[in-house]
């Protein structure tokens, strides 16, 4: 796998804002849903996703910095000790591969070893942890909302239950843990990293913690108010329409948003209101022809040229 950093074209330095935006900033452009089809883009997108998921853990990102472990997550092998680099008698260093360089010290840690029955082994025999496996999921506005579970069918043909918790944004990643790449020699499984996707509601829009909508009203209902059915992201509740509401008007539903998550209070859903004269009507037509308001206003007074 690249350098992380050079994946996410980001300088070592970065701060965890500056990973996040420039993710994103790729994610959107080579996401597969937007990109159907083009396998450059999604192996792009699987990239991304993989250099994100390591910088953006602190711990992770200290150890990749260290020399731990490499790109893809995988435990490094160990250091080279000062014995590898005696001196010999020509000044030559002794190194690994033997030959006319001399014999490499994990020669005799293997003739030893087999000898008496122990002996440390070679990095290649030490239990190493699975690979992450990255997938992309679309998850229903609501359901991003709310909560759910959803099923994710693999390409090895294995089914994954990912719990989408409540006030899931677009772009978030889930964690299953030990459902990645099995390990080798005893190591653990790898994770499956889950990028959800959320689909665009027909009327629902999210902004950060609160959500927007446009709520149509009746003739009458704007000129008269009253109570009346709204939908929110939880379930109808009832509004009360206030006499006299222009189109444009905005209703605050308090709580009515994304719900609590780890201490981020619930937000607000604002509904703008839209007044529909609907099918025609002889009635209302009748009435308007003999109505003479008491009070003329123009509702385009003020985009009239001024002196």
């Amino acid at each position: 796998m690249d350098d992380p950093y050079k994946t996410l074209g980001v300088p070592k330095a970065a701060s965890q804002d500056d990973i996040r935006r420039a993710y994103r900033k790729l994610a959107k452009k080579h996401h597969p849903d937007l990109n159907p089809g083009n396998a450059k883009a999604e192996e792009v997108f699987k990239g991304v996703t993989a250099a994100n998921d390591l910088l953006s853990d602190p711990e992770r990102r200290a150890r990749f910095d260290r020399g731990e472990i490499d790109a893809s997550g995988q435990e490094q092998a160990p250091r080279s000790s000062y014995r590898d680099y005696a001196e010999g008698e020509a000044g030559q260093r002794y190194s690994h591969g033997g030959g006319a360089q001399g014999w490499d010290p994990d020669d005799f840690a293997d003739i030893f070893g087999s000898a008496f029955g122990g002996g440390r082994g070679r990095a290649s025999d030490r239990p190493r942890r699975g690979q992450d496996e990255h997938y992309a999921l679309t998850a229903q506005f609501l359901d991003a909302i709310n909560g759910a579970t959803q099923r994710l069918t693999l390409p090895d043909g294995r089914t994954l239950n990912a719990k989408i918790p409540p006030a899931t944004a677009d772009g978030q990643v889930l964690r299953l843990r030990g459902q990645g790449s099995p390990g080798w020699n005893g190591g653990a499984a790898g994770d499956a990293l889950i990028e959800i996707h959320v689909a665009p509601h027909p009327f629902f829009t999210r902004h950060g913690q609160d959500v927007r909508m446009e709520l149509p009203i009746t003739v009458s209902e704007a000129v008269l108010g009253g109570p009346i059915e709204a939908p929110t992201p939880s379930g109808a509740v009832k509004v009360r329409i206030p006499p006299g509401s222009d189109s444009g008007s905005e209703l605050r539903l308090r709580g009515r948003g994304v719900p609590e998550h780890n201490g981020t209070p619930a937000g607000d859903l604002y509904a703008t209101l839209r007044v529909v004269i609907g099918p025609p009507d002889d009635a209302l037509k009748t009435f308007l022809e003999g109505w003479k308001p008491e009070h003329p206003v123009s509702p385009r007074q003020s985009m009239e040229p001024r002196p």
